[in-house]
């Protein structure tokens, strides 16, 4: 029955989308691994009611949530060739691609949310967006990922001496699979979507990321124990196909870039109450929340990472640049 209602549920929604998509003249596919209602599939859902708003209806977005279009890697290929046309995605994936996010996804280069948003606001964040460009990518906007932090089944981590030998999923990122490296783990790259049944299986003994995706995710349900070292507040990014953006107008171009800023304070006002909502519902659900932490020695075995990963003047500068911002 369960199974029944899930399939008529997706047929309506795929009835009303169409019947959207029929009123406008170009219809944008939008890609988002997370659930419907999560705050960056909302935010793209109202982007798409700004911009048909602001066209008269000739432009709309048709989001796909819950990664019906596949998984982060599979659809950052997908939009480089146009397949989709808008994509939210971690920026971790694009480490190895744009060499400029590298550093907005090291541990500990952020002092704060607030700091991160000052930065990414400003003309450091326009130009990580541009820098997208050459790889067939339009960066529109920076959404929040919020604070990522450690999660397993197997006990608290209360130090670092705790992470030795556990094995930690960590996005397709080789800043993620050092960081873990550095704290003497065996880093576990893999798709999102796999992480609840692996956890659950024992394949792996957990993984990293922020209150919404720890409970939305259901991650809390088969990981007891939630440690709250922050080592990552990495900005998710909004992006567009080269391909896709290169066929609107100079006058819808600048109605999508616009109407993407104007998606961002909406995205960061649901995030701050999801964030919230998530927290009081894994705490109720009896998972075991670590606050009591010296992060101290996890910062200081983070230079093996940035000698690593920061080696062009440019990074450098990225990276001197982000501090020295207030």
């Amino acid at each position: 029955m369960k199974i029944v209602k899930t399939l008529a549920s997706a047929l309506l929604a795929s009835v009303a989308l169409a019947t959207t998509s029929m009123a406008c003249e170009i219809t944008l596919k939008s890609s988002d691994t997370h659930p419907d209602g999560y705050p960056t599939v909302t935010a793209v859902q109202h982007m798409g009611k700004l911009l048909e708003e602001r066209t008269d209806g000739r432009l709309c977005i048709e989001v796909f949530h819950s990664a019906q279009l596949g998984q982060e890697k599979d659809t950052i290929e997908q939009t480089k060739f146009g397949v989709i046309d808008l994509n939210r995605v971690s920026t971790g994936p694009f480490n190895n691609l744009v060499e400029e996010t590298k550093v907005i996804s090291l541990p500990y280069v952020f002092k704060s949310v607030d700091h991160m948003h000052t930065v990414m606001d400003g003309p450091i964040g326009e130009e990580i967006l541009e820098a997208f460009v050459p790889h067939g990518y339009v960066g529109l906007a920076f959404y929040d990922g919020g604070s990522r932090s450690f999660y397993n089944k197997v006990k608290p981590i209360k130090s670092i001496d705790d992470l030795a030998g556990m094995k930690v999923r960590v996005m397709q990122s080789d800043i993620f699979v050092d960081m873990m490296t550095a704290l003497g783990a065996n880093a576990t790259p893999m798709p999102y979507g796999e992480v609840y049944s692996a956890i659950q299986t024992g394949v792996i003994d957990g993984a990293e990321n922020n209150w919404p995706s720890f409970e939305s995710s259901g991650h809390y349900e088969v990981a007891g124990y939630y440690t709250l070292d922050q080592h990552l507040i990495v900005p998710e990014v909004l992006v567009m196909s080269k391909i896709s953006w290169d066929k609107l107008s100079a006058d819808d171009q600048a109605a999508v870039r616009q109407a993407a800023k104007d998606s961002v304070q909406v995205m960061r006002d649901l995030w701050v109450a999801r964030e919230k909502a998530s927290e009081e519902k894994v705490r109720a659900a009896g998972v075991e929340v670590i606050t009591d932490i010296d992060k101290a020695p996890f910062m200081a075995a983070m230079d093996s990472v940035y000698e690593k990963h920061v080696t062009s003047d440019k990074l450098k500068d990225l990276v001197a640049r982000i501090r020295a911002t207030d």
